[in-house]
């Protein structure tokens, strides 16, 4: 695992030792990361770390490999918390890698970070193109502290230029779980599978009550709201989640009123 860390954020944070995605394959000339190791080109190919870890190999493989895997997983986690320990106030903002910069959601997102920043807050994001850059792009811009969780993909993106403080993660579960740790809450904007999973489960350990005070704000109204009202159609109506776990989710279309509800400090 590698950790980034830009001009602004090395200087205020020397006492410490980031998707969806819009391809499914790697062509020539792209890069990705692995781990610390950098490859291009045709050296860019084969399985991720984490393909590796869940794929079963040969009736023996495991017994050999996956015991090693442990000490791997364990230096990610310790990396993470290093790296992120004095982040101080933060928020976790998710959002589509696939926002183009002429779309209306990415100067939306921007809006975010400015208005985190002024907040004295920090944003995490995914580290990636789209709604995430434009959060760390505005939260840089406005002098905030701008982190990017950043995660091994068979095509990889790479961090965007606005992240101050950088981490690239071969396993999810790791990267996840700085999301939450180093948040106090989420703001999630239109996305797809990957916003929605992170969306999911932030939502599952706040009503398993694996986290507390953990405001979760979903940004647009237009795009939320099908999902509002699925969740309080078929799928309360079945008794298979209660009012009280919908009303976790807060949907707004003000930028202000999200880092209001996300301010508050546990």
């Amino acid at each position: 695992m590698a950790v980034v860390l830009n001009g602004r954020t090395a200087s205020s944070l020397t006492a410490m030792t980031t998707n969806d995605a819009g391809a499914d394959h790697v062509r020539p000339g792209e890069e990705r990361h692995k781990g610390p190791v950098l490859l291009r080109g045709e050296q860019a190919g084969g399985p991720t770390t984490d393909q590796r870890l869940l794929d079963s190999g040969g009736p023996s493989d495991w017994v050999h490999t996956d015991p090693w895997r442990v000490l791997r997983i364990q230096a990610e986690f310790v990396e993470g918390f290093g790296a992120l320990a004095e982040l101080g106030p933060a928020v976790s903002v998710f959002g589509s890698a696939r926002t183009a910069p002429r779309d209306p959601l990415y100067a939306l997102a921007e809006q975010v970070g400015r208005r985190l920043a002024a907040a004295d807050l920090a944003v995490i994001t995914g580290g990636g193109p789209g709604a995430m850059e434009a959060v760390n792009k505005g939260c840089c811009e406005a002098g905030g502290t701008s982190v990017g969780l950043g995660i091994e993909l068979p095509f990889e993106q790479g961090l965007n230029e606005w992240v101050d403080l950088g981490i690239n993660f071969r396993y999810f579960f790791a990267r996840k779980t700085m999301f939450v740790k180093y948040a106090q809450g989420f703001i999630v904007m239109p996305g797809g599978m990957g916003t929605l999973d992170e969306l999911f489960e932030a939502v599952t350990l706040v009503q398993t009550q694996k986290v507390t005070s953990f405001p979760i704000v979903l940004l647009g109204s237009q795009f939320w709201g099908g999902l509002i009202e699925w969740l309080r159609g078929p799928v309360q109506g079945a008794g298979n989640v209660w009012a009280r776990d919908i009303d976790l989710l807060r949907v707004t279309d003000d930028v202000d009123e999200a880092v209001e509800l996300v301010g508050t400090r546990r």
